[in-house]
This record gives structure tokens, C-alpha cells and sequence, in this order.
């Protein structure tokens, strides 16, 4: 059953991807429409802004919108103008599955690439993680993930920590003074689950979504799970925001498998919980 003190902030969108806090209000992708929703107190859905591409998004220090994409550019930013270009020329990389995205206070953006096309249906292959540099200058500085997902930076912008879907944990870099990943390590084994979003709590704690348990779950690194919150759906992507960063936001999704995002029946919403550990680091 789910847990009794989940609270709907939002119902009737498409497919919900990609949460996060900015500005006072919540933020989410649906992936089937294709569009970025800002979400009201009261549970309006405002479209901010509509696209051709299912995407995930964050925001620079400076306020530009940056939005990966499964395009021919994987990495776009809306300029102030409200035009959406390249932030920097990827093709030299060989980019397949641009996914996730986040980026620290310096300005650094950090995408990662799952390696291969689930939504054809290829079998999976090791992702990695492309970094832009504030110059505009783009490499990738990690590789052999299986199925990156959710990313978050602590505080300091000493540590990225990164859900390994296929690999049951969250893995941990260290970030050097240019941006470069260092010194990979496991951060937390969860052996029962498939981490997807993440967000990063104040104790130092990493808030996780899974969609096949139907579970965010809360959990400390070297893998002991602190708290679960259990929704009626699968979870994809959490954020913890609100007034005072203590709201655990949830989006959910009847999973039918890749192939019905884009027929996705407006059965996501967005769910709510009260929690102890504020929102930390970035996104």
C-alpha cells in the first residue's frame, strides 16, 4: 500500500521526468509531450516551455536553461533571449543516450550518456559522463557506467555522485579544480534496487527513486537504508524542496516500458511527503 502521508501536488501529465526545485517552484519534463512544466502551490501546471525532444534540464550559476536532448546537439541552453542553441560542439564524442544532468556552482555541466538506445530496444552497453567546461571546452571524464542516471554535487563541489541503474548503486567521483572525475569508488551498494533520480539531503544522505519496487528510499553512504516512502506507481526522479527544503517530492509513472512513453496516458503525478533531511547540494 502506499504510504499514508503522500500528499498529490500534481496529476495529469504525461510522463514525468527530471524534478527539481528552482525559484520557489517545482519543476518537471514530461517526457510525452515533450514539454517543461512549472509547477503552482496550488498543483497548476504552467508549460514554460515546449520542445520536439524528450530531455532533461538544469539551470546554470548565471540562470541559462540547459536541456539535454536525443538530437543532433545533446547539450542546448535557452539563452536570455529565449533562444535555444548548442551550448558546445559534442560531435566528436560519439553521444549515445544523452540522460541526465547537473551542474556545479562553478558552472561546470555534467551530462552522462547511458551508451545505447533503450528506447529501440539495443541491448546495453557501458555509459559514461561528458563534461563542459565554463570556456565552453567539452570532454568526457568517465566512463564503464552501466545506465547512468540521476546525478547530484555536494555542497562543496568535491563529490558527484551518480545512479548506476544496471549496476544496483550509487557511485562516487571525486571532482578536481578543472572539473575532471577522479578517484571512482561505490558510494552505496542497494542490491534490491534500481537507483534512477536522485537529490542530495543535508545530513549528507542520498534520496533515491526506484520504478519496479514503486520506492524512494532514503540512504547513507556504505549502504544502509534510512528511509523508504512507497508510492502506487513506479518512481522515476525525486527532489527535496518547499518552503524550507524539508518537502520530498516524488514523480511517478505507470512503467509500460519504453516504447509507451511517448502513448503515455496523463497517469503520472507528482507526490508529496514531509521528511526530515533538507535539500542539499545541487541540483
Amino acid at each position: 500500500m502506499p504510504d499514508s502521508s503522500l500528499r498529490t501536488v500534481a496529476t495529469g501529465i504525461g510522463f514525468g521526468e527530471s524534478l527539481r526545485w528552482h525559484a520557489g517552484r517545482l519543476w518537471v519534463a514530461d517526457w510525452a509531450t515533450h514539454e517543461l512544466l512549472r509547477i503552482q502551490p496550488d498543483g497548476t501546471k504552467e508549460v514554460v516551455l515546449q520542445t520536439s525532444f524528450t530531455f532533461s534540464f538544469d539551470w546554470a550559476p548565471d540562470g541559462r536553461l540547459l536541456l539535454t536532448s536525443a538530437g543532433e546537439h545533446p547539450l542546448l541552453q535557452q539563452g536570455f533571449d529565449g533562444n535555444i542553441l548548442p551550448v558546445a560542439d559534442l560531435r566528436g564524442l560519439n553521444i549515445v543516450g544523452a540522460n541526465e544532468i547537473v551542474v556545479d556552482s562553478r558552472g561546470n555541466v555534467y551530462m552522462n550518456c547511458v551508451g545505447f538506445n533503450l528506447m529501440a530496444g539495443e541491448a546495453a552497453k557501458p555509459g559514461s559522463i561528458i563534461c563542459v567546461s565554463v570556456d565552453g571546452s567539452a570532454r568526457r571524464v568517465a566512463e564503464g557506467l552501466m545506465f547512468p542516471n540521476g546525478m547530484a554535487i555536494t555542497p562543496d563541489n568535491r563529490t558527484l555522485i551518480v545512479a548506476e541503474s544496471y549496476s544496483n548503486q550509487l557511485t562516487a567521483y571525486a571532482i578536481a579544480e578543472n572539473g575532471d572525475l577522479t578517484n571512482r569508488r561505490v558510494w552505496a551498494p542497494v542490491e534490491e534496487y534500481h537507483p534512477d533520480g536522485i537529490c542530495l539531503g543535508s545530513e549528507g544522505n542520498v534520496w533515491f527513486a526506484d520504478v519496479a519496487s514503486k520506492h524512494c528510499i532514503r540512504v547513507r553512504e556504505g549502504g544502509e537504508i534510512l528511509q523508504t516512502v512507497k508510492a502506487d506507481r513506479g518512481c522515476f526522479a525525486c527532489m527535496l524542496g518547499g518552503k524550507d527544503g524539508t518537502t520530498l517530492f516524488i514523480v511517478t509513472n505507470e512503467w509500460a516500458g519504453a516504447n509507451a512513453v511517448s502513448e503515455a496516458a496523463r497517469n503520472s503525478q507528482i507526490v508529496s511527503i514531509q521528511v526530515q533531511s533538507a535539500h542539499s547540494g545541487r541540483p
